[in-house]
């Protein structure tokens, strides 16, 4: 006889707020294929990136605001909610972690600002398999229906087998309707950035401040990137890595610049 097979655990976060649209209609989309425990930060985290909480302390209270599942919110970052649940909560590793859904884009360079990413990297670097998704629409009432189908086709491949230790997907979808959302494609991260600047102002008591503003660059022309699933009407999906070394440099320093004789 075989033995009963447990329940998975799904631990869920966000960057946008334990109360956002997003992290809501992820739990929707999912809350059926396990366990839901959600730890989200209490306030909107956008643009934290990795960072983490030192110095003072962590509030986190428990809240009853999705029917049926457990959930706290958190008064740290996105990652500090992440190293909670797992050390204070579960006090184990969750079968799988999701983060999002952010109202947002983070393809291309966006990954390495994302709240939403980080949260989900920190559970891969903890071994636990994770994804990241995120909506190309920043609007409070934005439409999630393609959203949630994504999501649960996702984790329910991620627990319908078992993922390499530190499996990690930053998955984004765009800003389409049902009718013309055309699939899920994987996707290399595009080469693209921000092209930056800042408005000087001042404020009414005369002093100086400044307001950054720019617009997204990509001159990557590749028909295999994020940034051209998502302009035609395709979720993409990134397979991520924390670790940056660049092996092709590397090697490169290793043949032309030899031992340096230190």
């Amino acid at each position: 006889m075989q033995p009963e097979q447990q329940t998975p655990i799904i631990l869920v976060t966000n960057d946008d707020g334990i109360t956002a649209p997003g992290i809501r209609n992820l739990i929707e989309a999912i809350k059926d294929l396990g366990t839901v425990l959600v730890v989200a930060p209490d306030s909107p985290q956008s643009g934290m990136g990795h960072a983490i909480t030192l110095g003072k302390p962590l509030r986190m209270n428990k809240v009853d605001i999705f029917e049926g599942i457990e959930a706290y919110q958190c008064s740290g970052t996105p990652v500090d909610c992440v190293k909670l649940a797992t050390n204070q909560i579960l006090h184990r590793k969750p079968d799988i972690c999701v983060s999002g859904i952010n109202h947002g884009s983070n393809c291309s360079i966006n990954i390495l600002y994302s709240g939403t990413m980080s949260a989900a990297t920190e559970a891969a670097i903890e071994g636990i398999p994770s994804a990241g998704f995120s909506l190309l629409d920043f609007s409070f009432d934005a439409d999630f229906e393609v959203a949630k189908k994504v999501a649960n086709t996702v984790v329910r491949q991620m627990l319908l087998q078992k993922m390499p230790q530190h499996f990690l997907l930053n998955v984004n979808i765009p800003k389409v309707s049902e009718t013309d959302f055309k699939g899920i494609k994987f996707c290399r991260q595009a080469n693209a950035k921000w092209g930056e600047s800042f408005e000087h102002r001042v404020d009414p008591y005369g002093k100086d401040y400044y307001w950054m503003v720019g617009n997204f660059i990509c001159k990557d022309e590749g028909t295999d990137t994020d940034v051209y699933a998502l302009d035609n009407g395709y979720a993409s999906i990134v397979p991520v890595q924390y670790d940056l070394t660049d092996l092709k440099i590397k090697n490169m320093l290793e043949t032309e610049w030899g031992d340096f004789g230190i």
